[in-house]
């Protein structure tokens, strides 16, 4: 993503004559590195004579990358400079980073050419020149873009070979195959020697503390990794963070903390790295990172004070950390941060396969199992396995042959039980976290419900908590990252939308650790970014948000192929379904993880579609769509899928979130309640995504209906037995479900 997201990028050619063009470029074997070596400089000498671009950064960027396939260093050299200058102008902080590797290589291939000198000894000689004219900021930020994925371009390389194998290829292709055979050849001869390089930097600016190993009381042996820095006279709070990815860019983020004035701790989850421990995942983090902060408030260079800050698992291990908050920790900035039991392994209390490869991978080794993890084509095939074979969920692991003694762990505990609620606040325990807290996450982002429950219980349980959320269109990893990428499954993002997560990371720990100011996009304890408005807007509270709530019905009126769904209470009606659990079609696999932000088509196999007529004016969606499904079933549960959508004028689908939720823990999570045969209920729906979109005029509001059956997810026959032990064998009744016409969705609007 980082190479994707720099100014390397080629621009569309300013005339259509030019990208249509023909030059002669010889059948060359895909994998033949050296037949590539010799056709690919002739290519670009052949380009450089009609290379143009529609904007001046553009055009130097791509034209870089032909000089140095072209072998002319030193005009690429001189290109360089002149895309410096240029970048330096726009965004220097971000110039020095970015252009680094590209600065690097042809600092080294022209040395190389007229010295005589190794290209590795080169590369040591343009690094050290390079990174001794920067400040530890700009150094730090430039490392970050020291690696690439030297297997993606590679690929790249070989499909464009493929699909130009007539003896001529056109400019566009042209210009994509030079800049990835380019990038391909600068990481691939950059990475290898960076290593050492890096250390041999960071040894000169920082006090480095590898594989220290930390006693906690409650007897176990934590690993960190520890860095300040020698600029430093005085003793200085920690930037913590707590993790389970072993050896995954510790010494980066160790890194970064030093430079913001901060001693960088990376401390690793029980029994990774130099942990001689047993690994287990989520149990022992609530007591495991008071350990740590313990052990960090006693050192010499401590000035006494802790945050913990990271996403994801890091961001659980920070709630973790706060169900017993120690004196010396601060506060905390989890971005994305996760929830065992709330959001996966299960949603709702719906066990689902979205992370089944993730134990293996954090607990196969002492770092991390790459290689099981990557191997798409076994999961892939063991869901497949698994649904085809009807067997009971809780065998999952046996149709996939390894047994995975985590997940049979957390299946014994299909309610939100005290197995679940020790591993972060519960209830009254977030009573006694007065520290500040801000959360960073994504409409996009399936752990935001994670991040909307803490927020929502800690200002339950202390009304004056000071609890800030940011939050915009931003998948998991979006929110996370420094540069936010473009655009998110389809939807391009507004341009104010963009920010760096980390900094304002840091500028919040100015803010409670230094007396420093607040961050400028924190306006209120709410701020969320108004997508299509491309405006961000701050609220109190997740309610005050909104100032008018939509109350549409899910009628049986027939609306083209769909239902209307109508402001008005629809006279009493039902829409009936069958769902059929012994055949192994798939009724209802998109919408839980959405594919596409926004989509042309949507498909439904078995269920219904409601859609409402076009609004009159614009309105603004600003918070959680929730609502109430009344039904009656032939058995005694069944899990419920919807998906909600804004349908524009233009025709496209743009996805507003969705819910998936057990029938029987509907009302509590924590305590089972099976549905009476035949009987009318009411299903609450809560605990679905949080979105901000600006609606035109002429858009249209659409909802999808149905039971949940699909490869992805525990399948609910709804015996009322414990669903990880039903199996196919409970399908000979298929499920009769009557949808009752007063069910309901409540719409938050700003208007």
């Amino acid at each position: 993503m980082k190479v994707l997201l720099c100014t390397c990028l080629l621009l569309a050619a300013s005339t259509s004559a030019a990208w249509s063009q023909r030059l002669a470029f010889p059948t060359v074997a895909a994998m033949d590195d050296a037949a590539l070596a010799s056709a690919l400089p002739a290519l670009a000498k052949q380009v450089i004579a009609v290379y143009t671009d529609t904007t001046q950064d553009g055009y130097l960027s791509g034209l870089f990358r032909i000089q140095m396939v072209a072998g002319d260093y030193t005009a690429a050299h001189t290109t360089m400079e002149a895309l410096r200058a240029l970048n330096d102008a726009a965004n220097p902080r971000q110039s020095s980073a970015m252009l680094a590797p590209d600065e690097l290589t042809v600092s080294a291939k022209l040395r190389q050419s007229t010295t005589g000198a190794s290209f590795d000894e080169a590369m040591a000689v343009s690094f050290r020149e390079l990174f001794g004219s920067l400040d530890d900021k700009a150094a730090s930020d430039a490392m970050y873009w020291l690696w690439g994925p030297v297997w993606r371009f590679h690929n790249n390389v070989t499909a464009a070979i493929k699909s130009n194998a007539s003896g001529s290829i056109d400019l566009a292709d042209a210009l994509a195959l030079i800049r990835s055979y380019q990038l391909y050849l600068e990481y691939d001869a950059l990475i290898p020697l960076t290593d050492a390089l890096i250390r041999e930097d960071d040894a000169k600016r920082y006090f480095i503390q590898r594989d220290v190993q930390i006693r906690t009381g409650a007897g176990a042996t934590l690993c960190a990794l520890i860095v300040r820095s020698k600029r430093a006279t005085e003793r200085q709070p920690t930037a913590l963070n707590f993790t389970i990815y072993a050896g995954l860019n510790a010494i980066d983020k160790a890194r970064q903390a030093a430079v913001h004035g901060y001693v960088g701790v990376v401390a690793n989850a029980r029994g990774k790295g130099c942990s001689p421990d047993e690994i287990l995942p989520w149990e022992v983090e609530a007591q495991d990172t008071y350990g740590v902060i313990d052990w960090i408030s006693k050192q010499t260079w401590s000035d006494g004070q802790v945050g913990m800050y990271g996403g994801s698992y890091e961001g659980f291990t920070q709630w973790a950390a706060v169900k017993h908050v120690h004196p010396a920790l601060k506060t905390i900035v989890p971005w994305s941060p996760a929830h065992p039991g709330l959001v996966l392994p299960m949603s709702n209390n719906v066990f689902q396969n979205a992370n089944y490869q993730w134990t293996f991978y954090v607990t196969d080794n002492k770092y991390l199992d790459d290689k099981v993890n990557a191997d798409q084509e076994r999961w892939s095939q063991l869901n497949s396995r698994w649904y085809e074979s009807g067997r009971p969920y809780r065998d999952i692991d046996q149709v996939d042959g390894v047994p995975n003694k985590v997940l049979q762990r957390q299946l014994l505990h299909p309610a939100f039980d005290g197995y679940w609620q020790t591993m972060t606040p519960y209830q009254s325990d977030f009573a006694h976290i007065h520290i500040p807290v801000l959360q960073i996450t994504g409409y996009f982002d399936p752990a935001q419900i994670a991040a909307l429950y803490y927020l929502a219980e800690h200002y339950k349980y202390d009304k004056n908590a000071k609890h800030y959320l940011i939050i915009g269109p931003y998948d998991h990893y979006g929110a996370q990252a420094a540069e936010k990428p473009t655009w998110v499954n389809g939807y391009v993002i507004d341009p104010v939308a963009k920010f760096d997560t980390p900094e304002i990371t840091y500028q919040w720990f100015d803010y409670v650790m230094k007396g420093g100011r607040r961050p400028e996009v924190l306006r209120d304890k709410i701020n969320f970014e108004v997508m299509g408005a491309n405006a961000w807007k701050a609220a109190p509270s997740i309610g005050a948000m909104s100032n008018r709530t939509l109350k549409l019905y899910l009628s049986n009126v027939p609306s083209g192929g769909d239902y209307e769904l109508t402001a008005g209470r629809p006279a009493a009606g039902i829409l009936e379904q069958t769902v059929d659990f012994k055949s192994r079609e798939e009724s209802a696999t998109n919408n839980l993880y959405p594919g596409g932000v926004v989509t042309k088509n949507l498909h439904l196999k078995n269920g219904f579609t409601f859609i409402s007529k076009p609004f009159s004016d614009p309105i603004s969606i600003d918070g959680s769509i929730g609502g109430q499904i009344r039904t009656s079933i032939n058995k005694r549960d069944m899990d419920v899928t919807l998906a909600f959508y804004e349908v524009t004028p233009d025709g496209d689908y743009f996805n507003l979130g969705y819910y998936v939720g057990r029938a029987s823990f509907s009302r509590n999570m924590s305590l089972r309640h099976l549905l009476s045969t035949g009987a009318i209920e009411s299903i609450p729906i809560m605990r679905t995504p949080l979105v901000s979109r600006q609606l035109k005029k002429g858009s249209r509001l659409l909802v999808q209906l149905t039971v949940n059956k699909n490869k992805f997810d525990q399948l609910n026959y709804g015996t009322g037995r414990d669903v990880s032990d039903e199996s196919i064998s409970d399908a000979e009744v298929p499920l009769q479900v009557r949808w009752q016409s007063d069910s309901y969705i409540s719409v938050p609007i700003w208007k």
